[in-house]
């Protein structure tokens, strides 16, 4: 198991997998990233050399991911709420946000959108 800035990352998986157990790095920047390190993508954690693998960390370290992430994510969100638009209204009132409709279907915004409102909400950060 590699530790890199934090997180664990499983030897056995292929690279770009690997690198979605970042927050914010989902499958096809974890591509980009092995495309611009010039990393084969079938290749999986365990084959990398070290010189890769710090190329990798510079890169990582450079891009705004996990606890950085969700503090700019936060802050946009409660920008919304404070000066009461119409998106900020309905993290409020916990409904989708980005126009989907609300009579039927709005389960997931309903918990996603919920966990803004947390009196506590360091535990979310």
């Amino acid at each position: 198991m590699l530790h890199l800035l934090g997180v664990n990352l499983p030897d056995r998986k292929k690279v770009p997998v690997s690198l979605s157990y970042f927050f914010g790095v989902g499958r096809k920047l974890g591509e980009q990233i092995c495309h611009q390190l010039s990393i084969h993508p079938a290749c999986k954690l365990q084959d990398l050399t070290d010189a890769q693998i710090n190329q990798l960390g510079e890169l990582l370290n450079k891009m705004t991911l996990e606890g950085d992430l969700k503090r700019e994510i936060k802050n946009r969100v409660l920008h919304h709420r404070q000066i009461g638009t119409v998106t900020g209204k309905k993290f409020e009132l916990g409904l989708p946000v980005r126009g989907q409709r609300t009579r039927t279907n709005a389960r997931t915004a309903n918990k996603l959108n919920r966990r803004w409102l947390a009196k506590d909400y360091s535990t979310y950060v």
